[in-house]
């Protein structure tokens, strides 16, 4: 069954939910986990916007809170039982989606683990959907976790109510 379970993470809640249900499924196997953030030009931008003004190194900055994140979700798996690694990626040639995926056919992952952000309308025209891409385009098995009820405060800033963008 599966063995060797990818889990793209982003902080998110539905990210979140994505890594509990392969903390699960990784118990029910004895699989281990290998866990993937992906700084892309996105996050590298809002970075930058919201760095706008500051001295400091925010490459830096963006790097520390992806090793958070990702020492966050490994401690979690690792309360949990299961075998667990993960891996920063940087390169910003290539779309989130691609990196996932390339580096699922790296590690000869069984499965990918996603949980999706569910944005509708100028969020999904402006992010893309990096869900949907690796859907299509995977190698192996995708399973995607739906959004619980409070991730729908996340992507509403990225509507558009009345023709104008949401404020945070």
């Amino acid at each position: 069954m599966y063995q060797r379970i990818l889990v793209p993470i982003d902080g998110s809640s539905t990210s979140s939910r994505g890594l509990a249900e392969a903390i699960q499924l990784a118990k029910l196997t004895g699989g281990r986990l290998r866990l993937v953030h992906v700084i892309d030009e996105l996050s590298f931008a809002l970075t930058m916007d919201a760095y706008a003004g500051y001295a400091g190194n925010w490459s830096e900055e963006l790097h520390g809170n992806a090793k958070k994140l990702l020492d966050d979700a490994q401690g979690r798996a690792i309360r949990e039982g299961v075998e667990v690694d993960a891996v920063l990626l940087d390169s910003f040639k290539r779309s989130v989606h691609d990196q996932v995926i390339s580096h699922a056919q790296a590690w000869k992952a069984d499965l990918i683990v996603i949980g999706p952000h569910g944005r509708r309308g100028i969020g999904r025209w402006v992010m893309g959907s990096s869900a949907e891409h690796i859907l299509r385009m995977s190698p192996v098995p995708v399973l995607l976790i739906r959004a619980p009820e409070s991730a729908k405060a996340e992507h509403e800033r990225f509507t558009l109510p009345s023709g104008e963008l949401a404020s945070q």
